[in-house]
């Protein structure tokens, strides 16, 4: 990362808590933690974060309540929901409210990082608003890709991809997590693996045209990774 992020952490687990704020410290995050939504708000008020894990389930409320004031602030704050009630009604509700993406329980933390990444990129909050892999520059706030020196024309979601892999250079990522990803960004919970293949081979396919170097790997049974 090219600053320092503030996490806040909203979860009642303690252990959970735990492991996620040594290993957001150990990727150079700056993480705090709240067990309660009362300790949450209290937080909220004294620092400014850029992305909030909220824990819908928590002792004294629901979490929900809280995705409105967070999304209301006159600072943008990027927002993922963590939460074991895989429902697409709970999904749907938490999305419509504002979060940025919505994250199942159990998880792995990579997969985390990954989300957190991908959020920080989207919402514009890193310092350096370039991201670069070797003859490839993506610009997210003007949604603009050059390569070789040349614009290349991407649909939203093709650029919401190479984003995606770019945030996320050198690491392997499962179909389930970009089509989680992609689901989220654009409200289609109908996105299919079958789309997701055919979003990246046209992708791929408009990316050759301009070099030779095939970023875009395939992970047999598992996904995909963008190798530099």
């Amino acid at each position: 990362m090219h600053n320092k992020h503030k996490i806040l952490v909203i979860e009642d687990e303690i252990e959970l808590a735990k492991s996620t704020l040594n290993f957001l410290q150990e990727n150079g995050f700056i993480a705090f933690h709240a067990s309660t939504l009362n300790k949450a708000r209290a937080l909220l008020k004294q620092e400014c974060f850029n992305v909030v894990l909220l824990d819908l389930g928590l002792p004294d409320g629901d979490g929900m309540s809280l995705i409105k004031k967070i999304k209301g602030s006159k600072n943008e704050i990027g927002l993922i929901i963590i939460s074991a009630q895989d429902t697409l009604d709970k999904k749907i509700a938490g999305l419509d409210l504002g979060a940025d993406d919505y994250l199942t329980k159990p998880y792995f933390l990579s997969e985390l990082k990954a989300r957190l990444n991908a959020v920080i990129r989207r919402l514009n909050l890193d310092v350096n608003n370039e991201i670069s892999a070797n003859e490839i520059s993506l610009f997210p706030d003007e949604m603009r890709v050059i390569v070789n020196g040349n614009q290349v024309d991407l649909t939203a979601k093709e650029f919401d991809l190479l984003l995606y892999f770019m945030s996320n250079q050198n690491r392997v990522i499962s179909k389930i997590t970009l089509g989680e990803y992609m689901s989220s960004s654009y409200l289609d919970y109908g996105f299919t693996d079958d789309m997701l293949y055919t979003h990246v081979k046209n992708l791929k396919k408009k990316l050759s045209t301009y070099i030779s170097n095939d970023y875009i790997k395939n992970v047999y049974g598992v996904g995909y990774k963008f190798e530099v």
